[in-house]
């Protein structure tokens, strides 16, 4: 055990505490400590399944060891069963670890047997390969549960409530979570709940297939209380809205969040206010909510307070839609080409992109013949930046 945890340390880069690290910047002292931390767990965990972990499904030493403790295995030959079945079926091997870190007894499974019927179920109710990895990444649990027992019952007892099959699968894809539920008695305390504080049957219905998660939150009596103080009312479909922003937002996001906003001067009640226009702009990250509000501010010129008349504006991407479109409105003024009293940037940010190009680039192909040009490689620069972004967060690069 300790020579495989020494090697796992020495050649093995991907085997870290807190994520990826290049191997030139360990130090001994890194070495030292990390074998420490695997000779502490090498009693409890089962050599064999961390090796496997580690270097077929391309786990950290964390996640292994956290894994292990609900699976253990001997040789490899049902997790290669399993794992293969996976790619045999689309599954790229970061959804199989995203799966197998959710789900971890996956690995001992017999896959004709238990995964094969529920794929098959999920391909005859119309979910495509891709639809069926993106629901089980997002919720590993299903595979936990019993098909004839548990998932085919909630199936039904979806489109009985929602009407057809084809609501109940776009109910799925946007939440998975449904599937491990228990529908009948958290479903229905949470319309009822909603009913009782006046929210119209049509919002309910809508909300039930648009936003599902909100259906089967245990924290949506708290929620509804919240929105209603906040000041929205029960009888509007912004209600259902902030609703559903709120049920993605716990109470600690909530006020990191604020607090974003309040660094540029804004007060909580003008927060509340943007909140009350458009309840989506709580849902923006805190990065997000930053970046954007510097751009406005510190590159545009733009008052804070704007944000309050149009916080749909963080609801745009940075990248490829504000930048692209302010570098192009910048060289019309700059060549006197339109008026600065007549641009009205919010406006031009939330036109469509048919009609952005039809009013500010295609007029001026003669006098600027670049423009077009210049506004493509801005969202082709921007397509590289967002990569790089996800790369970055990915990787747990700054």
């Amino acid at each position: 055990m300790f020579n495989f945890l020494y090697k796992a340390i020495i050649h093995g880069t991907s085997c870290t505490i807190r994520g990826r690290v290049p191997q030139n910047l360990y130090t001994l002292e890194t070495h030292v400590a990390l074998l420490v931390r695997c000779i502490s767990i090498s009693s409890t965990s089962n050599s064999f399944t961390l090796s496997y972990l580690i270097k077929s499904c391309g786990f950290s030493l964390e996640a292994a060891v956290s894994a292990s403790k609900y699976v253990n295995f001997e040789n490899p030959d049902k997790a290669d069963l399993v794992v293969s079945f996976f790619k045999k079926h689309g599954f790229s091997q970061s959804q199989i670890s995203k799966i197998i870190t959710g789900h971890p007894p996956v690995l001992v499974s017999d896959p004709h047997k238990t995964l094969l019927p529920k794929l098959l179920f999920f391909q005859s109710k119309g979910f495509t390969s891709s639809d069926i990895a993106t629901v089980l990444c997002g919720q590993p649990q299903i595979l936990k549960r019993s098909l004839k027992n548990h998932i085919i019952p909630s199936f039904d007892f979806l489109t009985n409530w929602l009407g057809t099959v084809q609501n109940s699968s776009i109910a799925i894809k946007r939440c998975p979570a449904i599937l491990i539920t228990k529908l009948d008695t958290c479903v229905v305390h949470n319309v009822n709940l909603l009913r009782e504080n006046g929210v119209p049957e049509s919002n309910i219905w809508a909300l039930l297939k648009q936003n599902p998660r909100v259906i089967v939150s245990y924290r949506l009596k708290e929620i509804l209380e919240k929105v209603k103080e906040i000041g929205f009312n029960p009888l509007k479909f912004r209600f259902v809205h902030a609703v559903y922003a709120m049920v993605g937002v716990n109470k600690s996001k909530w006020e990191r969040k604020i607090k974003a906003y309040k660094r540029w001067g804004l007060s909580e009640e003008e927060i509340l206010l943007a909140f009350r226009t458009s309840p989506h702009c709580i849902l923006a990250s805190e990065d997000k909510i930053t970046r954007i509000m510097d751009f406005l501010v510190n590159k545009m010129g733009l008052e804070a307070s704007l944000i309050v008349k149009r916080p749909e504006l963080v609801s745009n991407s940075l990248e490829k839609r504000l930048i692209p479109r302010a570098s192009v409105i910048e060289v019309l003024l700059s060549k006197g080409l339109v008026v600065k009293k007549n641009i009205y940037f919010p406006t031009i940010f939330q036109s469509s992109e048919k009609s952005f190009l039809q009013k500010f680039v295609t007029p001026y192909r003669e006098e600027v013949s670049d423009l077009l040009k210049l506004y493509r490689e801005k969202l082709d620069l921007s397509k590289m930046t967002t990569k790089q972004n996800k790369y970055r967060s990915r990787s747990g690069m700054k």
